[in-house]
């Protein structure tokens, strides 16, 4: 069975976030991972897009009480109930994180995934800092192909 990769980012995003995270969805889908997001629109929307594009498999955790919420491109959608809470779910299904730009939300989304040292690769967004040195914590990426090797191999190494 392939990584459960959750791909994590703004529900407002920009076209150029979209664009990348679509990217990364089909490329997690072509490798054969489960592409895990909160199922609502935005990054979480281009993701599953894409993972559909690539013939691959969605799961989305919403924080509603209503699967109608969830994209359309959703193929599991669990409602939880749990509002921003359900972010802890989203790391917790997940085996690795890939976060493209973002909001506190996906800042949390992040804080988890390291808290529970799972791998985490950004494209773009937080910058970390702990004392004023930076946090080696998060892998960079440059581009949304570079995203997918560097957390499929952050997984296979985990």
């Amino acid at each position: 069975m392939g990584a459960y990769v959750a791909v994590v980012g703004a529900g407002r995003s920009t076209p150029d976030e979209e664009r990348a995270a679509e990217a990364i969805g089909r490329g997690l889908a072509d490798a054969g991972a489960i592409v895990v997001c909160g199922g609502l629109g935005g990054v979480m929307e281009a993701a599953c897009r894409g993972a559909k594009d690539g013939g691959g498999t969605t799961v989305g955790i919403l924080p509603g009480t209503s699967r109608a919420d969830a994209n359309p491109f959703v193929d599991v959608a669990i409602p939880t109930g749990l509002g921003e809470l359900r972010n802890g779910l989203v790391v917790r299904a997940a085996d690795a994180l890939v976060a493209v730009g973002g909001e506190f939300g996906t800042l949390s989304e992040i804080a988890l995934a390291l808290k529970t040292q799972k791998p985490v690769v950004a494209l773009g967004g937080w910058e970390l800092t702990r004392g004023g040195e930076g946090v080696e914590a998060i892998e960079r990426a440059s581009s949304p192909g570079e995203a997918v090797a560097r957390v499929l191999a952050a997984y296979e190494g985990a």
